[in-house]
């Protein structure tokens, strides 16, 4: 208890000191984005660089910004941490409304902090463990009907319906329900699927992708720290993309070395499957760059080992440079610490033109950078099936303009059957629908 306690006042001084940190990046967005993303010598910080903007509510009226030649409108308030987003055939938008089970020991100051810092910034809120059914009403204006489509869940994450089955992944494992069209509720009991990795939760979502044809589930598992801290017992099928065979529920590592995916998409080119990753922390505001990637069958991306290819992590032990020669350097950077958990690949919406070839990345943000990064939703041209370019703000606004408050957040990124781009908001407990300002 004492130590507990001890860790607490030192947790409280740190985060008291935020606001005074002076160690500022030093290289924009824009310089560590693309294909070879400038990286600096990795840095050692006895308290990491944070900048940590406070929760502010929505005020009436007030919305995201949205580059020229869009609208924003709210279509859905007042949920529970609104996380992960899914269109059903019937164009109704099912809402994932969830947030960690908190099942993560709190044994170290760093985890103190980073639970008070989460709980300042509005993302420690209570989840709804519950999907929401959004319904629009032909010919009515202004949010749509809402309606609790399931409910008693464990921290859930990923939707995918194929045929007349639901798949929902829960933290721990992946549910299967029955799904009749044009129903609000289903009231019958999910059946276990198949089982995840579910201990001790460092990141706990589970996005949820299936196969063109219908035949797998693929599943991206975050690791259960930020670099094995929590020693590698507790990564087994962890860091990966799993691929889960539908007809019998068996699973297989289809990717490895991925620190957090998440935002499963498939590239309509090349037929490839796409993620974006969050990666490691405190080694400076500058590094390490989160990414965009392909996903090779069987490939290896670093991590723990080594970051952005074959840059060497020396803070894991043992060492593995066998593993080292593998890692595969990732297609695209999005900058440090921007946090992306959403990705949405679209070829034609209904957006300005400029945005029709290329990938949406909902950058959810992050207190491990000084100024602020992330917090938007942005785009990423593609040409013949590979991102090109810089990333092109889209959705702006989440937070004030002296980065002292947060209003939103946003996560998952989907599209309808108009083409509007549909984003969930879990800091601001929205859902947001843009469309060309002439739609």
């Amino acid at each position: 208890m004492t130590k507990f306690i001890a860790h607490g006042a030192l947790a409280l001084a740190l985060l008291a000191g935020l606001s005074g940190c002076n160690q500022k990046a030093s290289l924009t967005p824009a310089q560590q984005a693309g294909d070879n993303p400038t990286l600096p010598p990795p840095q050692r910080f006895l308290k990491p660089p944070m900048q940590v903007p406070e929760k502010a509510d929505w005020k009436d009226g007030q919305t995201p910004k949205v580059a020229a030649g869009m609208q924003i409108e709210r279509i859905a308030s007042g949920l529970k941490h609104p996380r992960q987003l899914y269109v059903l055939p019937t164009d109704d938008v099912l809402v994932v409304e969830a947030n960690s089970p908190d099942t993560e020991p709190v044994t170290t100051p760093k985890g103190l902090i980073a639970g008070l810092v989460m709980g300042r910034s509005g993302k420690s809120a209570a989840g709804g463990n519950r999907i929401t059914l959004l319904r629009r009403k032909a010919g009515v204006s202004g949010e749509w009907e809402k309606h609790v489509f399931i409910q008693n869940l464990n921290s859930p994450f990923g939707v995918q319906l194929i045929g007349d089955s639901l798949y929902v992944a829960d933290t721990d494992r992946v549910l299967k329900f029955p799904y009749v069209t044009g129903e609000t509720q289903i009231t019958a009991a999910g059946t276990e699927f198949a089982d995840l990795p579910g201990t001790i939760n460092h990141h706990w979502t589970k996005a949820l992708l299936a196969s063109p044809d219908g035949g797998k589930l693929y599943v991206g598992v975050g690791s259960n720290s930020n670099i094995t801290e929590n020693g590698m017992a507790v990564e087994y099928r962890r860091a990966d993309v799993l691929e889960v065979d539908v007809a019998t529920g068996g699973s297989r590592i289809y990717a490895s070395g991925l620190r957090n995916p998440t935002g499963l998409q498939w590239e309509p080119t090349t037929g490839k499957l796409w993620v974006v990753v969050n990666e490691r922390d405190e080694i400076g505001p500058d590094l390490v760059p989160d990414y965009l990637t392909s996903v090779q069958p069987g490939g290896f991306y670093g991590w723990p080992y080594s970051y952005y290819g074959q840059h060497v992590d020396d803070r894991v032990m043992p060492q593995r440079p066998d593993l080292v020669k593998l890692a595969i350097k990732p297609d695209y950077a999005l900058g440090s610490h921007v946090a992306p958990l959403g990705l949405l690949i679209s070829s034609d919406n209904a957006l300005p033109a400029k945005y029709h070839n290329g990938a949406f990345v909902s950058e959810h943000g992050s207190w491990d950078r000084s100024p602020l990064s992330g917090y938007q939703v942005v785009f990423v041209a593609f040409q013949q099936g590979k991102p090109v370019g810089v990333p092109e703000p889209v959705v702006t606004g989440f937070h004030s303009d002296d980065e002292k408050h947060l209003y939103g957040a946003p996560v998952g990124l989907v599209q309808d059957k108009e083409g509007a781009l549909i984003i969930a908001d879990d800091v601001g407990n929205s859902v947001w629908r843009v469309t060309s300002a002439a739609h």
